[in-house]
């Protein structure tokens, strides 16, 4: 799936599941999309002779719900229309840098070529700080972010997190889901793309530089100097040795210097003062050397800046455009997990389910499988391991549970709603479970045991909101979601399409 079918995929499941209520998209409606989309994508795959797949399901059936959204609400076909991000900066800012390059030479001098010219040495030294800087960040461990800050990022991929007025609170609610998940889903491609910028601009800004010195030379004579306050002849002829080494091995052509030629190019203090025929001779020596200095600094920067850098950022477009072609979308999410089975593509979903001082009887393992149904698919499996006892540590009681295991669609921790949550044993079992688990965990709350204590009492109702909103707030201190599920009567705590057991997506 390319980035544009995963952008109106992530859309439309952003939309589907904020509006729980139907009130945007009927029941009829899904259904007529997931038909059509059903029929469309059986008709594509037999044209090209291939099998439905769960990717080309699910890009019709986008296009069908965006289709009938737009036609009915002229606000939301305006936002569709908006280009997300801001398309112009990837190349506004290699053309800002290259007129900038160019400028920069109009703080020197600008009928000699300086020797230690600041500007150009600031080229060069910087480029080389950045290599470092790039190297040892590439070699951090466990890396998960670049340089460059979340709001960059999210203007980069969405621009202003603005939705539409007219829209219904539904509506208007997907999309700002819709905002905030594409940020998250597409960091890796603006990533990408930022790089490939960056590197062009620096690239840029040295090749204006480098354009700048030589046109000025069409219309100029260059003279060559150096003049330094602490820096004597010794000095600077080793740290050009230094600099010039690899244009000078690169291209052998280019005219080397001697100790005594950066002698002969020091302007000695008192230069104004001389005789008008010792400044003639100096500055006749001083125009046939600016040739050669300019091409050692056009050569050095071309070596040091200006290909490395369009090497790495022709590395950083490949890698941007591998992530645009083929968008890295987690389709064993529950949402998309349950519209596959819709069409009967892909393995059944499983989901693992750890109960925790909780042991399931026959008939509440029977609604476990049909809370699996209800949120994964008619032929999700369920995974269920044996009961953690209270108080036990949770590394010695989930030794032989393989949490990495292949093949997991959703791991939930499966609670008594009846049980205060205590930190020190129900929290240090979700922080172990979210630690060890790759796609995160979710937490099932079973109302099925508190309902059948508390039968005929009053205030019931009040006492489970009550308990529900504690454990809530509890799961959600230790980073996770909470779905209330009743196991004996599934059917009284429904779970719609993608409106529970959200987990983050996998980048």
């Amino acid at each position: 799936m390319n980035e544009q079918g995963a952008r109106r995929v992530v859309l439309v499941r952003a939309i589907e599941t904020a509006d729980t209520g139907h009130q945007v998209l009927s029941e009829d409606d899904r259904k007529y999309a997931s038909r059509s989309a059903r029929e469309l994508a059986a008709w594509q795959a037999s044209d090209s002779k291939s099998a439905v797949t769960q990717d080309l399901f699910l890009q019709q059936r986008s296009e069908q719900i965006l289709k009938r959204l737009a036609e009915r609400t002229p606000a939301f076909a305006a936002f569709q229309k908006r280009a997300l991000g801001l398309p112009g900066f990837w190349a506004a800012l290699p053309l800002l840098a290259l007129f900038a390059g160019a400028l920069l030479d109009r703080i020197a001098d600008p009928h000699r070529v300086d020797l230690l010219s600041a500007p150009l040495l600031f080229i060069v030294g910087w480029n080389l700080l950045m290599y470092v800087v790039l190297l040892v960040w590439a070699l951090v461990p466990k890396r998960k972010t670049g340089l460059a800050g979340q709001g960059l990022l999210r203007r980069l991929s969405v621009g202003k997190a603005v939705t539409p007025r007219k829209l219904p609170a539904p509506l208007a609610a997907g999309l700002t889901a819709f905002m905030t998940e594409w940020t998250q889903l597409s960091e890796p491609l603006t990533r990408a793309r930022l790089s490939r910028t960056v590197h062009l601009s620096a690239a840029a800004f040295a090749l204006g530089a480098v354009i700048s010195l030589y046109a000025r030379g069409l219309l100029t004579q260059y003279g060559a100097g150096w003049e330094s306050t602490f820096l004597d002849a010794t000095q600077v002829h080793t740290l050009l040795s230094w600099l010039f080494t690899p244009a000078l091995t690169v291209f052998p052509f280019l005219q080397g210097f001697s100790l005594a030629d950066i002698e002969a190019l020091r302007i000695a203090p008192g230069a104004a003062m001389a005789s008008s025929a010792a400044a003639a001779t100096a500055t006749t020596a001083a125009a046939a050397a600016g040739e050669r200095w300019v091409h050692l600094y056009g050569a050095t920067i071309l070596l040091l800046v200006i290909l490395p850098r369009l090497i790495l950022a022709l590395f950083a477009a490949l890698r941007a455009g591998r992530l645009a072609r083929r968008f890295p979308l987690e389709l064993e999410h529950p949402y998309f997990r349950k519209l596959a089975d819709s069409i009967g593509a892909g393995t059944p979903a499983v989901l693992r389910v750890l109960p925790y001082s909780f042991t399931l009887d026959e008939a509440r393992d029977r609604g476990l499988w049909t809370v699996a149904a209800m949120a994964l698919g008619a032929q999700a499996r369920v995974l269920l391991r044996p009961t953690v006892p209270y108080g036990e540590e949770p590394k010695e009681a989930l030794r032989e549970a393989a949490l990495d295991e292949a093949g997991m669609t959703v791991t939930a921790a499966l609670f008594n709603l009846a049980a205060t949550p205590e930190k020190e044993n129900h929290g240090a079992f979700l922080d172990y479970l979210s630690r060890n688990t790759k796609r995160g965990v979710v937490v099932l709350l079973d109302e099925s045991g508190m309902l059948e204590r508390a039968a005929g009492q009053a205030g019931v109702d009040a006492r489970v909101n009550e308990r529900i909103a504690l454990w809530r707030q509890f799961c959600s201190f230790h980073g996770t979601a909470a779905t209330v599920v009743n196991l004996l009567q599934p059917e009284r705590r429904p779970i719609e399409l993608g409106a529970g057991l959200a987990l983050p997506e996998l980048r």
